[in-house]
C-alpha cells in the first residue's frame, strides 16, 4: 500500500495514529460520560460536546497561524501533544460529583477539554500540512524525471491521504473498547453490572431526594436489579446505593483517560524519533528578486483568487457534511443508548464500527479509483466529494424510513416507556455506519488532498486550519441533532439530515466543472 509514496508518510501516519487512539477513547464516551458524571440532560451534554468539538477545529486555525508565523511546524506539533496529555491527565482524576462541588468540577472538566482542543489545534492541521508538503516535494522530484513521472506522482496524492486516514482509524477502531471495558471491569470489581439506563435514573432519584414518580421508581428497581444495586423501601439506603453506583460507574471511565495520556506520550516519542524524515512546510530559501510585468501580476492575482474561491466553496460543503457525520458522537450515540438493544454491547462500542469500515473499505475504494484512472476515467477530487454527499444522504434516508416504519416517537416519549420499549436490532447501526463510512472516504481524506492542491504554498498550515475550521462550524451545529431527536419523532430528525446532505450534493455537482478547472 505504501509502495511508491514518500518515505516520511509512514512516520507521519504512526504519529497521528497514537494521538487519534487517545482522542477517540475520550470521544467515544464524552456525551454519555457528561450525562452519567454530572446528571446533565442530553441537550446540555451535547451542547458541551458541540462546543468542544467545534473548538478542536477552530483552534486548528489558530495552530496553523502559529506554525506559519513561527515557521516551526514540528515544534508546534510537539507542544500540542504535551498540552493534550495535560488535558487527559486532568480528566483521569476520579472526583465524585456532589451538589457542593459541581460548581467548580464541571468548569474544571470543561477546562480539561479546552486543553485537549487547544493541543489538538497545535497538532492536527500542522501534521496534515507536513503531509501536503511531502507530496509537493515528491512531485517536484518527479518533475525532474519527466511528464510521465510527474503525472504518476500527482496521482499518488489522493491515495496518500487515504493511507494517512487509514492509520487514523486504526487508533479509532481500538479506542472505543477501552473505556467501556475498564468501566465494566471496575463495576465488576465492586460487585455491580453495567446498565446504560441506570445512571440517569440514579441522578433523578438523588436530585429529587427520593421523591420520584411511581413510574421512575419502577424503572429504577427494574434496572437496578439487573445491575446488582439493592433498591429497598429506605430512601436513605437508596440514595447511598445510587451514589455508590454512580461513583464506581464513572471512576472506571476516569481510569480510561490514563490510556489517553500514555497514547499522547507514545505519539510524541514516535514523532521525535522520526521528525528528521519530515519536511518543513513553506520553508523558504533566499531568492533573488524577480520582476513581473503588470499583466503577469494580474494573472497571478486572478489565479490566487480563483484558488481561494474554490477553497471556500468546498469548505462550505464540508460544513454540512461534518454537521451530519459527527452526529455519531451525539444523536447517534443517544440513539444507540435509547433505541437499540445494547444489553450485551455498550453503546460507546458502536463507534468502533466506523473506523472498522474505514480500514476495510479504504483499500477497496483505492483499488476502484486506481482502476478507473488506468482506464482514463479518473474521477476528480471535487466529483468524489459530491458523490460522498449523496452517499451520506442515503445513510439518513435509510434511518428515516426504518424509524418511520417502526413508528418510533421522540426519544423523550420512547424513554418514558421504560422496560416496555421495543428496541431495534444492532444491524440498524451497522447499515448506517456502512453508508456514512463510504461517504467519509469520499470526502474527508480527499478534502485534505484538495486543500493541499489549491492552497498557496506559504499558507499550507493556515489553509489546512481553514478546512478544519469549516469542520468546526459544522460541529458547532451538532447540538441541533439531539434537540430534534428529543422533541420530534426520530424519523423527522433523520429526514432533516437527509435533506441537508442531498442539497449539498446538488450544489457540489453544480460547481464540479469550475472546481476541476481550478485544480488542474
Amino acid at each position: 500500500m505504501l509502495k511508491g509514496h514518500p518515505k516520511g508518510l509512514l512516520a507521519a501516519a504512526l504519529s497521528n495514529m497514537g494521538e487519534r487512539f487517545g482522542y477517540y477513547i475520550m470521544n467515544a464516551v464524552l456525551v454519555l460520560f457528561l450525562c452519567s458524571k454530572f446528571g446533565l440532560p442530553d441537550e446540555k451534554a451535547t451542547a458541551i460536546y458541540s462546543v468542544f468539538y467545534a473548538g478542536i477545529y477552530v483552534l486548528n486555525l489558530v495552530g496553523g497561524i502559529i506554525a506559519d508565523r513561527r515557521q516551526n511546524y514540528k515544534g508546534t506539533i510537539m507542544s500540542g501533544l504535551i498540552v493534550m496529555a495535560a488535558g487527559y491527565l486532568m480528566l483521569s482524576v476520579p472526583i465524585m460529583t456532589t451538589q457542593t462541588n459541581i460548581s467548580w468540577l464541571l468548569p474544571f472538566t470543561c477546562f480539561a477539554l479546552f486543553c485537549i482542543a487547544f493541543g489538538n489545534g497545535l497538532f492536527k492541521g500542522n501534521l496534515q500540512a507536513i503531509v501536503g508538503q511531502m507530496y509537493d516535494n515528491f512531485e517536484v522530484e518527479a518533475a525532474k524525471e519527466g511528464p510521465d513521472a510527474l503525472r504518476i506522482a500527482k496521482e499518488k496524492r489522493d491515495s496518500g491521504f487515504q493511507i494517512f486516514y487509514v492509520f487514523i482509524n486504526i487508533g479509532g477502531l481500538i479506542a472505543p473498547f477501552v473505556a467501556p471495558l475498564l468501566r465494566s471491569w471496575w463495576l465488576g470489581q465492586n460487585g455491580f453490572e453495567y446498565n446504560a439506563s441506570l445512571p440517569a435514573l440514579c441522578h433523578e432519584y438523588i436530585n429529587n431526594a427520593g421523591a420520584v414518580t411511581a413510574e421512575v421508581m419502577g424503572n429504577l428497581q427494574a434496572f437496578a436489579a439487573n445491575a446488582g444495586v439493592a433498591i429497598t423501601e429506605s430512601v436513605q439506603a437508596n440514595l447511598a446505593a445510587c451514589r455508590d453506583y454512580l461513583e464506581v460507574f464513572n471512576t472506571g471511565i476516569h481510569y480510561s483517560f490514563i490510556a489517553s495520556v500514555l497514547a499522547m506520550l507514545i505519539s510524541l516519542t514516535i514523532f521525535i524519533c522520526t521528525k528528521n524524515r519530515l519536511p518543513n512546510p513553506a520553508k523558504k530559501a533566499s531568492v533573488t528578486s524577480v520582476e513581473y510585468t503588470a499583466e503577469e501580476k494580474a494573472a497571478m492575482a486572478k489565479e490566487l483568487k480563483q484558488r481561494l474561491y474554490a477553497l471556500f466553496a468546498v469548505l462550505g460543503i464540508a460544513v454540512f457534511f461534518w454537521f451530519s457525520f459527527h452526529q455519531n458522537g451525539t444523536s447517534m450515540s443517544l440513539f444507540a443508548r435509547d433505541f437499540v438493544d445494547t444489553s450485551s454491547i455498550a453503546p460507546e462500542i458502536w463507534q468502533a464500527v466506523n473506523p472498522f469500515f474505514v480500514i476495510v473499505l479504504t483499500p477497496i475504494i483505492m483499488a476502484i479509483f486506481g482502476a478507473l484512472a488506468r482506464k482514463g476515467k479518473e474521477i476528480s477530487t471535487p466529483r468524489k466529494i459530491a458523490i460522498g454527499m449523496g452517499i451520506a444522504a442515503l445513510a439518513y434516508l435509510f434511518m428515516s424510513i426504518f424509524c418511520n416504519a417502526q413508528g418510533y416517537p421522540s426519544a423523550t416519549d420512547f424513554k418514558a416507556l421504560g422496560a416496555d420499549a421495543v428496541k431495534a436490532g444492532w444491524w440498524v447501526l451497522i447499515v448506517y455506519y456502512f453508508f456514512m463510512t463510504v461517504a467519509e472516504l469520499f470526502i474527508s481524506p480527499l478534502g485534505l488532498s484538495f486543500v493541499s492542491k489549491v492552497a498557496p504554498k506559504n499558507l499550507l498550515g493556515l489553509c489546512q486550519g481553514l478546512w478544519l475550521g469549516a469542520t468546526a462550524v459544522g460541529n458547532g451545529l451538532l447540538w441541533i441533532g439531539p434537540l430534534m431527536y428529543n422533541k420530534w419523532p426520530v424519523w423527522i430528525c433523520w429526514a432533516v439530515f437527509f435533506s441537508v446532505c442531498l442539497i449539498s450534493m446538488l450544489v457540489m455537482f453544480g460547481m464540479v466543472k469550475w472546481l476541476e478547472r481550478v485544480t488542474k
